[in-house]
């Protein structure tokens, strides 16, 4: 990756740190549709994780990441969000 690329991802990651899924509370969710997105956009590349595998803070930098690498609107990464967070269990809510 040259770096060019890298300032660029960079500039995005930031840009979208600042539109986060997660401070769009507001907004409704469709857990539905994050289920089949799940399903469907993140196993295209790898292996779908578990929800308990990671933190709900952790999930929400993931989400920001893999908004930009998946190419996600913000409503796909917020009914995503939501369907993780919905399916964690109560012992792993952090």
């Amino acid at each position: 990756m040259n770096i060019v690329t890298k300032i660029a991802l960079g500039a995005l990651t930031l840009l979208f740190i600042g539109t986060s899924p997660v401070s769009a509370q507001e907004e409704t969710t469709d857990l539905a549709n994050g289920a089949q997105l799940w399903a469907d956009t993140c196993m295209r590349c790898h292996n779908a994780r578990p929800p308990s595998d990671l933190t709900m803070r952790a999930w929400s930098f993931s989400m920001n990441h893999m908004r930009v690498r998946a190419g996600l609107t913000g409503e796909e990464t917020r009914d995503i969000l939501a369907f993780i967070r919905a399916s964690k269990t109560e012992n792993d809510k952090q």
